[in-house]
């Protein structure tokens, strides 16, 4: 009765990377070893894959411009660095943060125990001979660690091989890494047949995947429109998912800008983009978190498969020809396991590689059913899953400020080049003179033929003139909160010429901002505190 107890008692969790290192290990690692996962899906997970930074992955067909974006990011070159418009990056190279310059080849590289890459050496000296990391001291390293891989081929050039399976190599890439980028040239968007299968093997991390269109500098705005529908309709056809894939545009290199027609908009999508990046080390711990729970499920449902087969092998005579006949009815017993157990369909392996994978194997040597391994990985998903997301909150809540820093990401953060300086409600945040006075004297006239009262208009006479701007409700409501400098309930004619610059402010398509800023203050109210 005692040990029953001690047994139900809540495991204690240092910090996450702790408590997902000990729920893989000591609940999900025994179901997996069990029914042979790791010949099937993917190799067990080591310390080091719950420890390690968030990585970045970038996929593309060659000179897409995945090196240079690499070199855009960091602001600096990277040993075994090599550009060019034919296929140049013949590695894998992980671009990762040390005090020493330099290059760890391969087959040292998947050796090292404080590195996420020992179980590649399951794919072959064909792939370590062309797999390194590329070591340097960049603050942007410091957070977050890059893979830039060998450009995907076209047309010819695709039929030869690469004496590795290069899908299987993104889509074990896919499984670790935190943000999948596809890069993909304006000038160039025929997706190969190598590409398209590349995408389906990353076909089960949409959440992680962005879309960069990029050279777009290089073509004018009409070209740009019908490049990014082309582009929007191969990716509907190859990702199969009713959430479109989020696709930024712009032109990621220190180069000048050679059609500058749609600067504003690579601005912003280039801020966009940055921050994505820089939410990475943030939101890691719930990446893992999230990851793990993916890979439960999908160890779960391979168990019931695997008894499922071993329960229907013959004991003595027919062990070929049945295990032909369950090989060719795996979809049935999909079905059959999907109702018994209540699975969802989308849990389960993908059918035609799974049937590929069971013909060489022997079921004779498959497990039966063990409820209390299932048991186990039913109680993390239950409960132990739910305290360590409260950790996560914590952890998150700990560290607020934990973002990607240095590089290209120092550029837009302070000074006028930063996003949206001198536009909208910053606009003339640096002048002596109050920005609302310049058309002021055109607000005046509308604000004396609202018969003011003690040099005031109320605020039904102001909501009138306001209405004429056809904004709703809500926003009209926090313009005046704004405007409203001395909350007294009316406007004066500073604070009334104030509310029309803020309407200006948003019909150009501007956002408002949370509270007042100090250049947009009246001259006469400086000085008197804004209460919220």
């Amino acid at each position: 009765m005692f040990r029953k107890t001690l047994k139900k008692d809540p495991e204690l969790f240092q910090n996450v990377s702790d408590g997902l290192r000990r729920l893989y290990r000591n609940k999900l690692f025994p179901l997996e070893d069990t029914y042979r996962f790791h010949d099937f899906h993917s190799p067990a997970l080591e310390d080091a894959d719950f420890d390690n930074k968030p990585m970045v992955l970038l996929v593309g067909q060659y000179s897409t411009g995945k090196t240079t974006f690499i070199r855009h990011l960091m602001e600096q070159d990277f040993p075994g660095m090599r550009i060019g418009p034919e296929p140049t990056t013949d590695s894998f190279i992980a671009v990762m943060h040390g005090e020493q310059e330099g290059v760890i080849p391969g087959n040292a590289l998947v050796v090292d125990p404080k590195k996420p890459f020992r179980k590649l050496n399951a794919f072959g000296n064909a792939f370590l001979n062309r797999f390194m990391c590329a070591q340097l001291a960049n603050p942007v390293l410091e957070s977050i660690s890059i893979i830039d891989t060998p450009g995907i081929l076209s047309g010819e050039k695709q039929r030869i091989s690469r004496g590795y399976d290069f899908a299987a190599v993104l889509e074990w890439f896919a499984e670790r890494v935190d943000r999948i980028i596809l890069l993909f040239d304006a000038h160039k968007l025929d997706i190969s047949d190598e590409f398209s299968e590349v995408i389906r093997a990353l076909k089960n991390h949409e959440d992680k995947m962005r879309v960069v269109l990029n050279k777009a500098d290089q073509i004018s705005t009409q070209q740009l429109m019908r490049v990014y529908g082309a582009l929007m309709w191969s990716l509907g056809k190859i990702i199969n998912t009713p959430e479109v894939v989020r696709v930024y545009i712009g032109s990621f290199w220190a180069q000048p800008l050679l059609v500058a027609d749609n600067r504003k908009l690579f601005e912003a999508e280039e801020q966009d983009l940055f921050l994505d990046i820089q939410s990475l080390p943030r939101n890691a711990a719930l990446r893992k978190l999230n990851d793990l729970i993916k890979r439960a499920r999908l160890a779960k449902v391979h168990a019931y498969i695997i008894s499922s087969l071993k329960k229907e092998m013959p004991s003595v005579f027919g062990k070929d020809s049945k295990k032909k006949e369950l090989i060719a009815s795996l979809g049935d017993i999909y079905h059959k396991i999907e109702k018994e157990h209540q699975i969802s369909p989308g849990d389960f392996p993908n059918l035609a590689k799974m049937q590929e994978l069971l013909n060489n194997q022997d079921f004779t040597k498959f497990a039966s059913l063990k409820p209390k391994l299932l048991e186990s990985v039913e109680d993390m998903l239950a409960n132990d899953i739910a305290r360590l997301m409260a950790l996560v909150r914590q952890e998150e809540a700990a560290m607020p400020s934990q973002t990607v820093k240095g590089g290209a990401f120092e550029g837009t953060m302070t000074g006028p080049f930063g996003h949206g300086y001198g536009e909208g409600a910053s606009e003339g945040i640096d002048e002596l003179e109050w920005v609302v006075g310049r058309d002021k004297p055109t607000y005046d006239e509308i604000f004396y033929t609202l018969s003011p009262i003690n040099g005031k208009v109320s605020g039904a006479a102001a909501k009138k003139e306001m209405l004429k701007s056809k904004l709703p409700n809500t926003v009209l409501g926090k313009i005046w909160k704004l405007a409203d400098v001395d909350k007294d309930g009316f406007l004066d004619d500073e604070e009334f010429a104030l509310a029309n610059h803020l309407i200006k402010v948003k019909l150009e398509g501007h956002e408002l901002p949370g509270a007042l800023p100090e250049h947009l203050v009246p001259p006469s109210k400086r000085g008197t505190v804004q209460e919220d």
